[in-house]
């Protein structure tokens, strides 16, 4: 149901440069890119996640309440991701672990505010 969702961007080269790092964990690739806009995924008919300078001009903000969930494949690789985030200098909104007996997450903010958090549900 979800083509690619889009996160608001002040600085289109820091954000591609944060996004390629970062989703590269999850074996993630730009999949599209114009002026303004770059989005990564796994297949080009997968879901994607992109950023883009906002169309009218104006400054990027991010919504309170919003937040973009990235699914992985195991806890190790919740804990990678979370760490590369933490790296490439993303805000701390909640460290990786446990949050409940099958959903393990890790919370953070891009340079932007933008909320993200990476999740692995099961054993």
């Amino acid at each position: 149901m979800i083509g690619y969702v889009t996160l608001g961007t002040n600085d289109l080269a820091r954000a591609g440069a944060f996004y390629d790092a970062l989703l590269a964990e999850l074996k993630a690739t730009r999949m599209m890119e114009f002026d303004g806009f770059i989005a990564w995924g796994n297949s080009p008919t997968s879901p994607m996640l992109s950023v883009i300078r906002p169309y009218d001009k104006n400054p990027a903000t991010f919504g309170n309440g919003t937040m973009i969930a990235l699914l992985a494949d195991s806890r190790a690789t919740v804990d990678r991701v979370y760490k590369k985030a933490m790296e490439l200098g993303a805000k701390d909104e909640g460290p990786a672990g446990p949050r409940s007996d099958t959903y393990y997450a890790g919370y953070f903010r891009d340079m932007d505010g933008n909320k993200l958090n990476v999740f692995y549900s099961g054993n």
